[in-house]
């Protein structure tokens, strides 16, 4: 023992004695300073990684006392504080990977160890108890504590395992059926109203076969439209819904998908990627890149902004393909007015003001419609039935309503008559890599592609005029719209399911949000072309369900789902959702209908509508599971029946938005009871009509039948009787009410009012 000590000591002075410099965040990875680039220049990677507690067994037999007899435990407790404060010894933790932060926890970890087991094992034993006697020097424990230091910390013995697996410089070499195919790459570059898109679905329909990835599910649904009224059989593939040209429901040789759901496994002649420039979306910027790297076509088109064709030109050279790039010019002539609007008293027909939040959209709808003008309402969070309705009434010439009030959802998706876009403010909230919210000044980008959608070609206004709500505005707009949008630089990536299985395989005890941040951490990207995509997403949904037991592939799956975190609601049915998985149970349209409170009724307020929208997220996010597990989400042609019937409800909501602002002050019903509850019956009396025709009705039926209906304000009043009865009731009856609650009740989006329910606990992955 004492010569290994003895071995330590002279290593250490011999690495003095070389005069290398080692600075701690390099020493704490093997390689130098490439690690320091291959973890993307981060210092604190070490703190992402945390100690596993090591569980002595109970029936270990103390050897080690048997041969030298039993330590004191407080001259080892000295001894170990000794060994802890060498300079000697934290030099060698550096040299083997155990950089400060990592230090720290495990002398912590070590000296718990020696000083709570009561059966060391037997080398570490008999290593004491020579130091103890005086046989033995400090640095003896060296090893042992090394040992020590990779049972609480895995990740040590597999660094290099790690960085090979998140060693994402070359991407391209992912795609090896695309990359044994001579592809040639066709570049649509013009911006908005320019046609570009146009030529390249003309090659779609004349190909044999084809695709086209999109933005947006109404982009998706208008090529799957036109492609079969044109008579082109073609088939549509969306996170949430198929449909198949075939009745017989066989694939046709064309499909329109959103870009997400692009199949990298199907030959095609020709493919069309829409909106390229979003490569540089923090959020779904890998799905672009995805598709222009992986697709398998003979052709692919890509249409988007001028300033991607350089980033397009490199990404090509990693491909060994060329680029052919087609420009156009925009159709119709666009002007910068010279004043701004100043007042709502100056809308025009025609004219579309543009908000860049709810509360905007609701005060400028309901200040024009004082004004005696009826206002269509487009925003991110309607339905795309709803989003078409508002388009259709503001694009139908023998409609009274002339005037839009939206948000920057029209840049894309709708075909629109705007005479006119009004910028109500230049400042939008924006989302950047690290997940943070950020207000600034709107984009070039951005400005062009929503400025341009006034005067569209082919619609009623031949010429498209820009101009701003406020006067110190419209010089801003003015310099905006006289730049060119920067050239993209970088495309995003986002870590496949496989790479994270493979994290998992070499770190069983982490979470998959901490294996998610871990990779993101010691990820090797080429900056120069690529940069990771925001992971602050997946990462919440990952913490929101980790005490709910998952498969690590379904866990992952569910964390991949378009949710927004924003709203309580939703997220609050995710995890039910996850809860009802994890114990196999199918989750039903009798449970969600009871869970959303089906039938819907009318929203009388923008609280009720706000809500609304929620429920029709959340059946959404059912339709998006149903694809996923479809043995445990059964009831996709039931649940998609009553989203539309929700769609419908919005859709009235919206209509007659003013009313409901109006209501939301004085906080009163616009039909009596009586009224609501007629309304309710003959719905819901419909309903059961048509799905007994249909052949779906039986007990489920009866059961909804019998049950009462329960509508938000029903609900709010309930709401009322329960707070007074609890305060009433006392504390008594408030603890009664905590053990009676059901396990669907365990809700973290609740705002603190309900507690985990008895038993939960934080299970590590399977």
């Amino acid at each position: 023992m004492w010569k290994t000590g003895h071995r330590l000591r002279q290593c250490y002075r011999t690495l003095l004695g070389s005069r290398r410099t080692v600075r701690p965040c390099v020493a704490a990875h093997p390689g130098g300073s490439q690690v320091m680039l291959a973890y993307r220049g981060k210092k604190d990677d070490s703190r992402l990684f945390t100690p596993i507690p090591i569980r002595p067994s109970p029936d270990d037999i103390n050897v080690g006392a048997e041969l030298t007899g039993t330590l004191d435990k407080a001259e080892m407790l000295k001894v170990i504080l000794s060994f802890s404060n060498r300079k000697e010894i934290k030099f060698l933790c550096l040299e083997n990977g155990i950089d400060s932060n990592l230090q720290q926890q495990a002398f912590v970890s070590f000296r718990k160890y020696c000083l709570e087991t009561d059966a060391l094992p037997a080398d570490l034993h008999v290593v004491l108890s020579d130091i103890l006697q005086g046989a033995g020097h400090v640095d003896d424990i060296f090893p042992y504590f090394l040992r020590h230091v990779k049972q609480i910390f895995p990740h040590l013995e597999c660094m290099d395992d790690l960085k090979k697996i998140s060693d994402l410089r070359q991407p391209a070499n992912w795609y090896p059926n695309a990359r044994g195919m001579n592809r040639k790459v066709i570049f649509h570059s013009g911006p908005t109203n320019s046609g570009k898109t146009y030529h390249a679905m003309e090659r779609f329909l004349s190909a044999k076969s084809g695709v086209y990835c999109g933005p947006l599910k109404l982009l998706a649904s208008e090529v799957y439209n036109k492609s079969n009224q044109r008579g082109t059989p073609c088939d549509l593939v969306t996170g949430e819904e198929r449909k198949f040209a075939n009745p017989e429901g066989k694939p046709s040789a064309h499909v329109a998908c959103t870009v997400e759901m692009t199949s990298i496994n199907t030959p095609y002649e020709v493919a069309v990627i829409d909106e390229i420039q979003l490569l540089k979306d923090v959020g779904r910027g890998w799905a672009w890149t995805r598709a222009f790297l992986g697709l398998m076509a003979e052709e692919i088109h890509v249409c988007g902004e001028p300033g991607t064709a350089d980033l397009l030109q490199k990404l090509c050279e990693t491909t060994h393909e060329s680029m052919e790039v087609r420009n156009y010019k925009r159709l119709t002539a666009l002007h910068i007015e010279d004043q701004a609007l100043i007042t709502l008293d100056n809308v025009q027909p025609g004219d579309c003001i543009v908000c860049f939040s709810k509360n905007d959209i609701y005060s400028v709808s309901r200040e024009i419609e004082a004004r005696g003008k009826e206002v269509a309402v487009i925003y991110g969070g309607l339905p795309p039935g709803t989003k078409l309705a508002q388009a259709a009434k503001f694009n139908d010439p023998n409609n009274s309503c002339k005037v839009l009030v939206a948000t920057d959802a029209i840049g894309m998706g709708l075909n629109l008559s705007i005479r006119r876009v009004i910028f109500y403010s230049m400042i939008k909230p924006t989302m950047n890599q690290k997940g943070e919210k950020e207000m600034d000044t709107i984009s070039v980008s951005q400005a062009l592609q929503i400025a341009g959608r006034a005067g569209r070609y082919g619609m009623k206004w031949e010429e498209g005029y820009v101009t701003t709500f406020k006067a110190e505005d419209l010089p801003t707009l003015r310099g905006i719209l006289a730049q060119t949008p920067e050239p993209l630089s970088q495309a995003g990536l986002h870590p496949t399911a496989d790479m994270i299985e493979l994290y998992a395989y070499h770190l069983p005890n982490a979470t998959l949000s901490n294996l998610m941040e871990i990779f993101v951490s010691l990820s090797t990207v080429d900056d120069s072309l690529y940069f990771m995509c925001n992971t602050e997403d997946f990462k919440f949904l990952a913490e929101t369900i980790q005490h709910v037991p998952l498969p690590l592939r379904a866990r992952y799956i569910f964390c991949c789902a378009p949710i927004n975190r924003n709203m309580p609601f939703v997220c609050s049915m995710f995890l039910k959702y996850a809860r009802r998985y994890s114990r196999n149970e199918p989750v039903t349209f009798d449970w969600l209908c009871n869970q959303c409170g089906w039938p819907f009724q009318l929203p009388r307020t923008i609280i009720d509508l706000v809500h609304l929208e929620a429920v029709f997220d959340v059946l959404d996010l059912y339709l998006w599971l149903s694809y996923r597990f479809p043995d445990l989400f059964p009831d996709e042609k039931l649940v998609r029946d009553i989203q539309r019937e929700l769609d419908d409800i919005i859709q009235q909501g919206v209509f007659q938005i003013t009313k409901l602002l109006k209501n939301s002050e004085t906080a009163v019903s616009t039909n009596t009871p009586d009224e609501d509850s007629f309304v309710m019956r003959q719905r819901k009396s419909k309903y059961y009509r048509e799905t007994s025709a249909s052949g779906t009705r039986g007990r489920l039926t009866e059961r909804l039948l019998a049950q009462g209906l329960l509508t938000p304000a029903m609900l709010q009043e309930l709401k009322h009787e329960w707070d007074q009865q609890a305060k009433r009731s006392g504390k008594a009856a408030h603890g009664a009410s905590d053990h009676s609650r059901s396990e669907d009740d365990d809700d973290p989006f609740d705002g603190g009012k309900k507690g985990r329910r008895k038993g939960s606990r934080v299970k590590p992955l399977k």
